[in-house]
């Protein structure tokens, strides 16, 4: 793969409340046949996270047409796995229905933070979402005890298939003067997209002592060949982007060297890249990420050059 940068399309400038800052995460969907949506996570000045949007061209998506004025929901009671931040992480349709899952973000005592993964619903084709609980439906289990996020689902022909990111057992190391977490990718699966018992599988390793976790991955298939972009943690240079390939959706072949996008010279994404979202729209494949500060220079986009 090669990517072509197409630059920033959004970031916030502090013109409002509860979309202050950063613009975490995009998800590309297109709601109607003119206009891709974008939904992505809004810090306010408390780096407190609510869901909204970005409504693009799909023609030429650094066009933008419209900016959400409110957030879909808000955060949780006092008390609740989302009641510091509740942000879209992935979308995909479910038979009539549109699920959104997102990560709640609740802030601990002896550790600095907890995520898990709650869901939203739309009955209306995304313009609208409903929290499905006001508990997480990716919750603890096992060793996971300090986070389950980072999520990407895959309605594979009616088998609902979910890549994401848990805590490992050791669940935290201390490096350059703080606490940093330790993630590894997981997979499972479910009969209805809501209710995720069947036990988690890993199904990532680390490539060597520099990395310490992943962030949220993106898997679509290609024939009978899964395909995975994903978000690489580490000590040294913070978060950047890898590639690997699967058979089955479990055991991954990691290729990083062929993900075909790195840092810029200058600029918005001369620093870091992650969290990105592959979208085909007519002849044309997009790459959707964020940029320094994992996403607080916003997000743009790339454009796959063909061969």
């Amino acid at each position: 793969m090669k990517w072509k940068k197409m630059g920033q399309i959004y970031q916030p400038t502090g013109e409002d409340s509860w979309k202050n800052q950063f613009a975490i995460c995009p998800i590309p969907y297109l709601i109607e046949k003119d206009r891709l949506r974008i939904y992505t996570s809004l810090c306010d000045k408390n780096m407190i996270s609510r869901e909204g949007y970005i409504d693009v061209n799909p023609e030429n998506p650094s066009e933008v047409l419209e900016i959400s004025e409110k957030p879909f929901y808000d955060i949780g009671r006092p008390g609740s796995f989302d009641d510091h931040g509740c942000g879209a992480i992935d979308v995909v349709k479910v038979e009539d229905k549109l699920y959104m899952y997102y990560i709640g973000f609740q802030m601990g005592i002896n550790v600095p933070y907890y995520m898990f993964g709650g869901l939203s619903i739309s009955e209306d084709g995304g313009y609208s979402f409903k929290k499905y609980s006001q508990s997480p439906v990716l919750d603890r289990q096992g060793d996971e005890i300090y986070a389950r996020c980072g999520i990407q689902v895959l309605n594979d022909n009616g088998k609902i298939k979910m890549w994401y990111v848990g805590s490992c057992k050791e669940g935290w190391t201390e490096a350059q003067g703080k606490l940093k977490p330790l993630y590894t990718m997981m997979y499972t699966e479910s009969d209805d997209g809501i209710h995720w018992n069947k036990d988690p599988i890993q199904c990532m390793e680390y490539a060597n002592e520099d990395e310490h976790g992943f962030g949220r991955p993106h898997v679509w298939k290609d024939g009978d060949l899964y395909k995975m972009i994903y978000s690489i943690r580490t000590y040294s240079r913070g978060y950047y982007l890898g590639y690997a390939e699967s058979k089955d959706g479990i055991h991954w072949d990691r290729k990083d060297g062929e993900v075909g996008i790195g840092l810029s010279k200058t600029g918005w994404d001369s620093e870091n890249l992650s969290y990105a979202y592959r979208f085909v729209y007519k002849d044309k494949t997009y790459l959707f990420y964020n940029g320094n500060g994992c996403g607080k220079t916003g997000f743009g986009y790339a454009v796959l050059e063909k061969d």
